[in-house]
C-alpha cells in the first residue's frame, strides 16, 4: 500500500456501532484496530482529497468551525459490507446521499486547499485494511451486519504521514439544532474509496 500524507478530516465514531465496528476490527486486522479509532473519512481519500501538511490549523479551524456550529449531530446506518476491488480492504458503507454528503459538502466548499482525490464520495468505516484475507476470512467479513446506529458528534482533523502515528491537530463538535437522522435502506449500493 502507498504511504499515506497530508491531513485529512474525519468523523470519529461513537455508541454501540463503534464499540461493536473496533470488536471486528481487532479480530480480523488487529494492526488497523490498534493504530485507528473508527471513523469515516470526509476529506483526504474520497470525494476530497488530503489538505497539504502545512496548513495552518488556524485555517482550519477558522474555515471549519462555522461549519461544525451549525451541524447537527449525526445518527447512520450501516450497509452490508463490501469489497474494494482488486484489493483486501472490506468496509462497511454509509449512504453517501443526505446529511452526510451535505456535511461532506460544506467541508469540500469551505474555502480550503484540498487535493484532488482519486475516488467519488463514498462513506465507509474499514473493517480490513492491512491484513491479507483467505476466502474463509473474506466470506465471514462479508456475512457481518452492524445493525446498531452510527453516531456522529464531531470532526478530527488529523496529520497523517505513514508509517508514523497520525496526529489529532483539532476537533470540533457537531452542535447546530436537531440530530439529523438517517433511515436505514433495505439494500447496500454505496461503493467503496479508501
Amino acid at each position: 500500500m502507498a504511504p499515506v500524507f497530508g491531513i485529512f478530516i474525519l468523523a470519529e465514531l461513537h455508541g454501540a456501532a463503534a464499540a461493536h465496528v473496533h470488536a471486528v476490527q481487532k479480530r480480523y486486522d488487529p494492526k488497523l484496530a490498534n493504530t485507528n479509532v473508527p471513523h469515516v473519512t470526509l476529506a483526504g481519500s474520497s470525494g476530497i482529497g488530503a489538505l497539504p501538511p502545512d496548513t495552518p490549523v488556524a485555517l482550519i479551524r477558522e474555515r471549519l468551525a462555522p461549519i461544525a456550529a451549525s451541524s447537527a449531530p449525526l445518527t447512520l446506518h450501516f450497509g452490508a459490507p463490501i469489497r474494494f476491488m482488486q484489493t483486501d480492504i472490506i468496509s462497511l458503507p454509509l449512504d453517501p446521499h443526505g446529511p452526510l454528503r451535505e456535511l461532506h459538502e460544506r467541508i469540500a466548499t469551505a474555502g480550503l486547499p484540498f487535493a484532488r482525490a482519486r475516488f467519488y464520495f463514498s462513506p465507509h468505516c474499514t473493517l480490513n485494511y492491512y491484513a491479507s484475507l483467505t476466502p474463509q476470512r473474506e466470506r465471514e467479513l462479508l456475512a457481518i451486519r452492524v445493525p446498531e446506529p452510527v453516531l456522529i458528534g464531531a470532526l478530527q482533523v488529523y496529520l497523517t504521514n505513514d508509517p508514523q502515528p497520525s496526529r489529532r491537530l483539532l476537533e470540533l463538535a457537531l452542535t447546530g439544532e436537531g440530530a439529523s437522522i438517517e433511515r436505514p435502506r433495505s439494500s447496500g449500493g454505496a461503493g467503496v474509496g479508501r
